[in-house]
Order: C-alpha cells, then sequence, then structure tokens
C-alpha cells in the first residue's frame, strides 16, 4: 500500500513539474509580424506599439539578372522605426551579411529585432537600377526582443 502512495505522489510531482515546463516555454516564446512595404510607405503594426517606414534604397547594387558579375552585389534599404515614447530610429538593412563592410540582414533597436527578408523588384540588364527608384518594395520580420 505504501509503494503505492509513493508511486502516486511521485507522478503527481512530475506532472506539475512538466506544466511549469510548458508555462515557461509559452512565456519565452517570440511573437513575430512579418509586414510588407512599399518605398515610402508608414504602416503601424498590429502586435506592437511602433511605426515603420520604408524610406528608400541607399544602395543598389545587386548584379542584374542575366549579367556576369564579379560578386552578386547588394541593396541596403532606410527604415525608421517609431515608438511613442522615444525618437524614430532609422537603421540600415540589407541583402546580406557583410560584417567588414558594414552590412546586416538584421538590426536590433528599441527592444526590437528588424529582419530584412527580401528586396523587390531585382534588377535586369536592360533596365539596370535607375528605373526601380520610387518601385522598391521590402519585407521584414518584426520580433520583441526578449530580456
Amino acid at each position: 500500500m505504501m509503494n503505492y502512495i509513493t508511486i502516486i505522489i511521485g507522478l503527481g510531482i512530475c506532472s506539475l513539474a512538466s506544466c511549469a515546463t510548458q508555462k515557461e516555454s509559452i512565456a519565452n516564446r517570440k511573437e513575430t509580424e512579418s509586414v510588407s512595404l512599399a518605398e515610402g510607405q508608414r504602416i503601424s503594426l498590429r502586435e506592437y506599439p511602433i511605426k515603420i517606414k520604408f524610406k528608400g534604397i541607399s544602395e543598389d547594387s545587386r548584379c542584374p539578372e542575366g549579367v556576369n558579375c564579379i560578386w552578386s552585389g547588394v541593396a541596403v534599404a532606410e527604415i525608421e522605426i517609431a515608438e511613442k515614447a522615444t525618437e524614430p530610429t532609422i537603421i540600415k538593412l540589407a541583402t546580406i551579411d557583410l560584417q567588414d563592410r558594414g552590412y546586416q540582414r538584421t538590426a536590433n533597436t528599441n527592444g526590437y529585432t528588424i529582419s530584412l527578408q527580401d528586396i523587390a523588384p531585382y534588377p535586369n540588364k536592360e533596365q539596370g537600377t535607375q528605373t526601380l527608384r520610387g518601385n522598391y518594395k521590402i519585407s521584414v520580420i518584426v520580433q520583441k526582443t526578449v530580456k
């Protein structure tokens, strides 16, 4: 009889420990929001109390489709992040991570992690990048930084 009580108490403790682990895992989960913006567009996020504005492309040296290049090139988007309690911050996100040139796909600012997913359209050899000005679109993922 005593063995059964010990087994039942042991199972109860294991069950409670499992619940605590599940609650921790839910609390540590990071919510993300994926957004797409046209050049000059500003949006308010649904999940977070911030606004994001795609200011424009400061550099687009990506190798055009149909051309053989020495390197693939890079496009850099300027993004403004504004929250009610802080001054707007401008970050630059690139299509590649390249530390020695200061290019990064992800930046942390004001408690958020912003990651560049895509810059479109991609240049082609007939038009290059000059005709793309004003027509760029970006996709980013926003995530609250967990402390």
